[in-house]
């Protein structure tokens, strides 16, 4: 008989008739429930596999790289099909080069600011503070990453002197983040939250390389910028998919019949057998230390700017708290700045920046008289030639108006980057030095008796690294322009200037992202720039607070009330002991006040037993380890049961011991 009185007997016959009810499932079921099951596991291992992550990663952000350069072209041809169909009047000309640029730019915006006010911006600082371990509310949702596309194809399609390569970098990341929310209900290896911060760095490195077809430089890039430590393992997964996503970056071009083959995004035309004399070093490395100088004042203009936009009462009031009216302001100035058939024509101002950018690199010589004959004949081309002023002063006004705009336009609250439109200055500066060279030696350098000419196009390569590298404190753009013009003969030059460009710079200002950090007041400690190494002999005794306020274990009801009397502290450290001050946790200021407030109602109301046990204050200092409470009765209402964690050494701490009672070593007052 069964404990409940029921028969064994009758219990096993019941199982019996119960499975001999069940219809019996045939070979082939079962054979098919193997092979489900066997497929089910191939189907996690695949899944779980980081080459597929990885994979999929490079695709997408390849697809959304190529359909924004899509829908920005269209942007920018249907400008200039309004602007050519108003040609009747120059006024009407204006209106529309005006007002098509000043749609676009209120709609970005007001749609970054309403949708997600964390799409605006660059993205790379706010990256940078992820990496370290800081988490910022809404950086990497879907509404963020829905936010940061839209509003930076309208942006970008306002043809405002902004790039897309930060938030291409904050894009990155949030797909990689959401695609492991996604992977994880496939497998649980992307619940680890570790693992997934590494593939934040791959986002970075994907980012780049989707947006210059440069998977190495985008590697080095995501290294240097957003990262202090890079993992070694991560090496393998960023290259990997920074290059599939490059690669399908390049073939949706030859698929979409825009292009033939893969070419580098800015293909050159420079000759190999003798790219640069020795002769030229000198030149190379002077505009390298020019660049510094350049890349150093554009940081310090962007920060002045940025300061007083948000220190004017006046200013911030009617432009900061209306995003629509700010942008519009800026867009409005600029656009008729750029206005071709007004000041514009001065600085090539009908041309994109692609369109300047292809047209610096050119192999040939704008200041030879019988090329600029042929301007006509180049759209590119045919916006540096003006009846009054030559080449020089074209580039010299398109350097300085642009240096200007450029550190105005990333000021605006829009997803915009940096680093495009100063590729695009330090190219033109780049090929206002080349000219300058191919002007004073007409003919060429002469060397062992051969003569081979000036090549400006090279000058502007070499520029347009040195001073990206100056603002960004990066030594990866120097690669990042070899991939993304296809040219390595100017390799020496490039890095050469490179170099020199770092140590001017990061002996004067910080890089733009760690100005942009200071000026957002990210929880964020950047590192100590050249010039600042006696800081390194600053110890945190020199500067931390050491009267400093706290709780122990062996604290009574009038400590705890003297010290929330004596400062207005939201948190309070818990130590051991006044002697060790062994760091337990922290307590919240709220949880205290509730306790007191709790014992000077029990005196009130006369409820407390004259016992010491009525003098108890209670903490409960749990650890990972504890597995058995206390043999004193629970308080009714402790003090806050989980503490903030602290780094303690467990074994002076009882582990096994839950909650600590301390006796009041005074009579309770009258907390009233």
């Amino acid at each position: 008989m069964a404990v409940d009185g029921t028969d064994e007997n009758s219990l096993e016959q019941g199982i019996h008739t119960k499975d001999a009810g069940r219809p019996r499932r045939s070979q082939s079921e079962l054979k098919c429930g193997v092979r489900l099951t066997h497929f089910h596991r191939l189907l996690a291992s695949l899944v779980g596999a980081d080459w597929i992550f990885l994979m999929i990663l490079g695709f997408v952000m390849a697809v959304i790289s190529f359909v924004m350069d899509i829908f920005v072209t269209l942007f920018t041809d249907a400008h200039r099909w309004i602007y050519d169909l108003s040609d009747s009047h120059v006024f009407l000309q204006y209106f529309a080069w005006v007002t098509y640029s000043l749609i676009l730019m209120c709609f970005a915006a007001g749609f970054a600011n309403i949708v997600s006010p964390q799409a605006v911006g660059s993205g790379i600082p706010e990256m940078k503070t992820t990496l370290r371990g800081v988490v910022l509310q809404e950086y990497l949702t879907f509404r963020t990453l829905v936010s940061k596309v839209i509003s930076l194809t309208c942006t970008l399609g306002s043809e405002l002197p902004v790039g897309k390569e930060g938030p291409f970098v904050h894009i990155g990341s949030m797909c990689a983040a959401l695609l492991c929310k996604f992977m994880s209900l496939f497998s649980g290896i992307y619940k680890n939250e570790a693992r997934n911060k590494e593939m934040l760095t791959v986002g970075c490195a994907v980012g780049i390389g989707c947006c210059f077809a440069s998977p190495i430089g985008g590697v080095l890039f995501s290294m240097e910028v957003t990262s202090m430590f890079f993992v070694a393992r991560n090496y393998w997964r960023g290259f990997l998919s920074a290059t599939f996503g490059s690669l399908i970056f390049r073939l949706l071009p030859v698929w979409h019949h825009e292009e033939e083959t893969l070419t580098a995004l800015y293909a050159t035309k420079y000759r190999l057998d003798f790219p640069f004399d020795l002769q030229e070093l000198p030149a190379f490395a002077a505009m390298g230390i020019v660049c510094g100088f350049g890349g150093a004042f554009f940081v310090y203009l962007y920060g002045k700017i940025t300061l007083f936009v948000k220190k004017q009462k006046a200013t911030n009031s009617f432009l900061m708290k209306n995003c629509f009216l700010y942008s519009a302001l800026v867009s409005v100035l600029i656009s008729t700045l750029t206005f071709p058939p007004g000041f514009g024509q001065f600085m090539a101002g009908k041309l994109t920046q692609r369109d300047s950018l292809i047209s610096f690199f050119d192999n040939r010589t704008w200041s030879n008289h019988g090329i600029i004959a042929d301007f006509d004949n180049d759209d590119h081309l045919a916006a540096w030639k003006h009846p009054q002023a030559n080449v020089f002063i074209i580039l010299t006004i398109f350097v300085i108006m642009k240096f200007w705009m450029s550190a105005l336009s990333i000021t605006l609250p829009i997803p915009c980057g940096s680093f495009v439109p100063i590729f695009v200055i330090g190219a033109a500066f780049g090929r206002l030095v080349g000219e300058g060279m191919a002007t004073l030696f007409p003919e060429g350098i002469n060397t062992d008796g051969h003569i081979y000419p000036i090549v400006p196009g090279a000058y502007a390569v070499v520029g347009a690294a040195a001073l990206t590298a100056g603002v960004t404190h990066t030594m990866s753009t120097g690669v990042i322009m070899m991939e993304l013009t296809g040219q390595i003969g100017h390799i020496l030059p490039i890095l050469i200037s490179v170099i020199l460009a770092n140590m001017v710079s990061q002996s004067l200002q910080p890089s733009i992202y760690d100005t942009v950090i200071r000026i957002k007041k990210l929880p964020y400690l950047p590192l100590l720039r050249w010039g600042h190494r006696e800081k390194h002999n600053i110890h945190v005794e020199d500067f931390m607070e050491r009267d400093v306020r706290y709780i122990t274990l062996k604290s009574t009801y009038r400590d705890v009330y003297r010290i929330l009397r004596s400062g207005d502290l939201k948190t309070l450290p818990l130590v051991k002991s006044a002697e060790s001050m062994l760091l337990l946790g922290s307590v919240e200021r709220t949880q205290l006040q509730a306790l007191l407030k709790q014992r000077a109602q029990e005196l009130q109301e006369g409820l407390t037993p004259s016992t010491t046990t009525s003098y108890r204050v209670h903490f409960q200092t749990s650890t990972e380890e504890s597995s058995s409470a206390s043999d004193h009765p629970a308080s009714p209402k402790p003090l806050k049961p989980a503490l903030k964690k602290a780094a303690v050494d467990e074994e002076e701490i009882t582990s096994n011991v839950t909650r600590t009672d301390v006796y009041a070593r005074e009579p309770p007052i009258d907390f009233c």
